[in-house]
């Protein structure tokens, strides 16, 4: 959806974290784009915008894909500064990206995240390969999520199953929380920060994945 002249009551902050490989930057594409593509690493950030309307309200969310390998890790740290939003992303194929949740991911959260309420989002993805191929099950992700206060769901980016219900369901939370609420619509001035434009870091695209 589009809004004449750019106009919209909120601008939120979405921040996508997990290992490399996850399919993070899928779920962005799906999300904005409604396509899928195997997409390669990112490399440092990339980011897109996308204009939603919830609770008749017309909101602009600028979602940051970050990198999920390690030596990316101190660039995309300011990245977190005035998210109102993080979705941690794992595979359900891959044991250990649900295990780095905890041991990496959360712990990055804790460390960097600037408001305390900021809404954590628990998503499940590539539920559409083999059911033999899954190690984590929805129980599993159920438990963790409830364990560290996230929403949680299960999605295909090459499906598109419940891509559009997380992002739905994430804004929503967002929206009830009145202290994430309550300066978004100032920030229109200040549309992409914290962290640095597409202008002054050349790891970040505006477009698409920096492949």
């Amino acid at each position: 959806m589009g809004t004449a002249g750019g106009e919209f009551d909120h601008l939120f902050k979405v921040l996508l974290i997990g290992d490399s490989g996850v399919g993070k930057s899928s779920l962005l594409l799906r999300f904005t784009s409604d396509t899928f593509d195997d997409l390669s690493p990112t490399i440092g950030v990339d980011f897109k915008l996308k204009m939603m309307s919830l609770q008749g309200k017309r909101l602009k969310l600028t979602i940051w894909d970050t990198a999920g390998q390690e030596r990316f890790r101190t660039l995309t740290s300011s990245y977190y500064r005035g998210a109102q939003g993080v979705i941690l992303v794992y595979d359900v194929t891959r044991r250990a990206t649900f295990t780095n949740l905890s041991d990496i991911w959360l712990k990055e959260v804790e460390r960097y995240s600037t408001n305390e309420d900021c809404i954590k989002m628990l998503i499940g993805n590539k539920v559409d390969l083999e059911e033999s191929e899954r190690v984590v099950t929805k129980k599993e992700g159920i438990a963790f999520a409830r364990q560290h206060g996230c929403l949680f769901l299960e999605a295909s980016a090459k499906t598109s199953i419940n891509v559009q219900r997380c992002f739905d369901e994430l804004v929503q939370k967002i929206l009830d929380t009145p202290s994430l609420t309550a300066d978004t619509s100032q920030a229109k001035k200040n549309l992409l920060r914290p962290g640095p434009t597409p202008e002054q870091n050349p790891d970040v695209s505006a477009t698409g994945c920096n492949c």
